[in-house]
């Protein structure tokens, strides 16, 4: 079998599993209200980092879609949870201040193949790092959807906080058990993805 077949057959195996796990309904309890508020507020976790670490320490999770339901509707009722800065992933304006930093041969999201924005395919991966109070600390996720289900999530601290290099060996080693099956990585404009072209795997 080649390569991409098992791969291939790998990630059918993961969506059965998937939606037989997830057969039943969760519901969007006052428990987990408090548990997503608290990840959002205090650890400045997107859905997506939330779901993918409550799935790999066995927390019982809605989907990261229904999470930001929430978030929408805590905004619509007056709530003040839209405003946390991971909650802007996509639209966030970073300051203007400071020294700018080019990111050498970056990609546009917007020239991405239809079959990674599809997130079918295992080997499309998500990486975003979690910056600690005051700039202190930093973790790095990486995270693999199919069918809009978190499938696979890594996460690691960061000694050398944002550091470009620090992060990029970082990565290249937390993706090593998948180095056969790494087709993309999408990260936001951040300089700390700025060593980006050296993740060889």
């Amino acid at each position: 079998m080649q390569t991409w077949e098992l791969y291939s057959s790998y990630a059918q195996i993961l969506c059965k599993e998937r939606k037989g796990r997830f057969k039943r309904k969760r519901s969007f309890n006052l428990d987990k209200e408090k548990l997503v508020k608290r990840y959002i507020e205090k650890e400045q976790w997107s859905p997506e980092q939330i779901v993918g670490y409550c799935r790999k320490e066995n927390i019982s999770m809605v989907s990261h879609e229904r999470i930001y339901q929430y978030i929408r509707l805590d905004k619509k009722q007056g709530g003040n949870i839209y405003k946390h800065p991971r909650h802007r992933l996509k639209h966030r304006k970073r300051p203007v201040a400071g020294k700018h930093i080019s990111i050498k041969n970056r990609i546009s999201i917007d020239q991405r193949p239809d079959i990674t924005n599809d997130k079918n395919r295992f080997g499309d991966w998500e990486i975003d790092p979690i910056i600690g109070k005051d700039g202190k600390g930093a973790i790095v996720t990486i995270i693999g959807i199919i069918d809009k289900m978190v499938v696979s999530f890594v996460m690691r601290k960061l000694p050398e906080g944002k550091n470009a290099v620090g992060l990029t060996d970082n990565v290249i080693d937390m993706l090593l058990p998948y180095k056969n099956a790494v087709h993309s990585i999408t990260s936001d404009n951040g300089t700390e993805f700025a060593e980006h072209q050296k993740i060889r795997l």
